[in-house]
């Protein structure tokens, strides 16, 4: 029960701390572990903002796609 969970959460994921671990240039293991402990510091309040940043990435998915030729328009 638990495992098919967590596999359906990492199949549809938003990949937020997989990028931002790209970009600082980290294992995004770490990412996940650090927000886990500001989560439990500050109360919850930052997952708000991880709903925020996920919903920011998609929006810059969804308008910055790369096209093959000029033609895809």
């Amino acid at each position: 029960m638990l495992d098919s969970i967590r596999h359906f959460f990492e199949r549809n994921g938003f990949g937020v701390f997989t990028r931002l671990a790209d970009r600082l240039g980290m294992r995004a293991s770490n990412v996940r572990l650090y927000f886990i402990y500001v989560t439990f510091f500050t109360v919850g309040l930052s997952f708000g903002f991880y709903l925020t940043f996920a919903f920011l990435l998609k929006l810059k998915d969804m308008i910055y796609t790369k096209r093959s030729s000029v033609f895809d328009l």
